[in-house]
């Protein structure tokens, strides 16, 4: 068994304890230099949360434990293909590298949605620009020590 897969066996695990704990069975865990971080699995039921998905859960939860909201090194081991919302997620956290075992046809098999997402735009984005938005913009911008990400 590859490091790899001794990885993904981890993730799949959490999300096993998802299932068993009455969520759903989506698990990840993530890695930075040779160890886990952080592990974490689907809490959306739970938590009534939309975001609460296991890959966004374990970003925050390493991102807690390295105090940082900068994840460049890490690897994220996940029980199936990331959604939309977690890819961009990972890639606002920096995390280059994505392991997975089922997909989003297996998702939609047992019913979750995740594959309509990458189907068809259903959302409807209305831009209103508004003065006081810009304002606050350039505040920001000229603010001494920001972090921009």
């Amino acid at each position: 068994m590859s490091i790899h897969q001794t990885y993904l066996k981890e993730a799949i695990l959490e999300s096993l304890e998802s299932v068993e704990t009455g969520s759903s069975p989506f698990g990840a865990v993530i890695v930075k230099e040779g160890k886990i971080v952080a592990r974490a699995h689907n809490m959306v039921v739970p938590n009534n949360d939309p975001t609460a998905h296991a890959e966004i859960m374990c970003i925050r939860a390493a991102c807690q434990k390295l105090g940082t909201f900068d994840l460049t090194g890490c690897v994220l081991y996940t029980s199936c293909e990331p959604c939309p919302m977690c890819l961009n997620a990972i890639k606002w956290a920096n995390i280059v590298e994505v392991y997975y075992s089922s997909d989003r046809l297996d998702a939609d098999a047992i019913g979750f949605r995740d594959k309509v997402f990458y189907e068809k735009d259903i959302l409807h984005l209305h831009r209103l620009i508004s003065p006081l938005s810009n304002e606050v913009m350039q505040k920001w911008y000229q603010k001494a020590g920001k972090k921009p990400y």
